[in-house]
C-alpha cells in the first residue's frame, strides 16, 4: 500500500515556495497539501490542515521559523517539520532542535540529496546535514553535562540504544533489531535523553559519536 505523506510549505520567498512544490511533485509519495507565506499563515494552515510533513523556512519577515515551530508544538501539531535554510550557525540548529524539529536542511543542498532527507524525515528518522555535525558537537561541548557513559548512568540497554540512534535508526527499527516494542524504545530513549541532558535525537547521536568509542 503506497502511503501519502501530505506536506505544507511554508516559506516568505515564491519562488523556492514553487520550486520546491515542483519537486515534491516529482517524488512518489509526497503530496502538496498547502503553501504558506509567512509564518502565521502557517500557523493557521498547520491547524487546518493537519499535515504529515512541514517545510518550515527559518528567516521569515514577521513570525520566523522558530516562532512557528514553538506555535506548532505549543498546540500540539504532531506533524514532522524539517527547517529549510540558508543558515548553518550552530546555534541555529541547537535552537530549532531544542525547539523540536525532525530535520534541519541547507537550501544550498542538491535536489535529491534534499527529496532523501525528506523521506528519511517521514520515515521517522532526524536529518541534520553532516557538515552541521561538528557546529552542534561544538555547542554541546560547551554545556556542562556527563562526558561519558559511566557518568550518565546509562544502562547496557540504554547505551545500546543510543548507539543505534548514533547509526541513524528510527524507533520502529531499533525496537526490530533489540526484539523490544516501539513503545518500550521511546521510553528508553526519553531516560537517555534525560540522563545526558539532551532534549534530541540528534543531540543524543553527536553525544554518541564524541563520547563513545568504538
Amino acid at each position: 500500500m503506497n502511503e501519502h505523506h501530505r506536506v505544507l510549505i511554508v516559506n516568505d520567498h515564491p519562488l523556492f515556495r514553487k520550486g520546491l512544490g515542483q519537486l515534491l511533485q516529482m517524488v512518489p509519495g509526497f503530496v502538496l497539501a498547502g503553501e504558506a507565506a509567512d509564518g502565521e499563515e502557517g500557523l493557521a494552515l498547520s491547524r487546518q490542515l493537519k499535515p504529515d510533513l512541514i517545510l518550515l523556512d527559518l528567516n521569515m519577515r514577521g513570525m520566523n521559523g522558530l516562532e512557528v515551530l514553538r506555535g506548532l508544538r505549543t498546540a500540539r501539531i504532531e506533524s514532522k517539520v524539517v527547517m529549510i535554510t540558508v543558515s548553518d550557525a550552530g546555534e541555529d540548529v541547537v535552537a530549532a532542535l531544542r525547539a523540536g524539529v525532525n530535520g534541519y536542511l541547507l537550501k544550498d543542498m542538491e535536489p535529491e540529496a534534499m527529496m532523501a532527507a525528506l523521506a528519511d524525515v517521514a520515515a521517522g528518522r532526524v536529518v541534520i546535514p553532516p557538515q552541521l555535525n561538528h557546529l552542534l558537537a561544538a555547542a554541546l561541548r560547551s554545556e556542562t553535562r556527563p562526558q561519558s557513559v559511566g557518568a550518565a548512568g546509562l544502562t547496557e540497554q540504554e547505551t545500546r540504544i543510543l548507539e543505534k540512534i548514533a547509526a541513524g535508526l528510527s524507533n520502529k527499527q531499533i525496537g526490530r533489531e533489540l526484539d523490544i516494542t516501539e513503545g518500550t524504545v521511546k521510553v528508553h530513549v526519553k531516560h537517555v535523553l534525560r540522563k545526558l541532558d539532551l532534549r534530541s535525537r540528534v543531540e543524543a547521536a553527536v553525544w554518541a559519536v564524541e563520547h563513545i568509542r568504538n
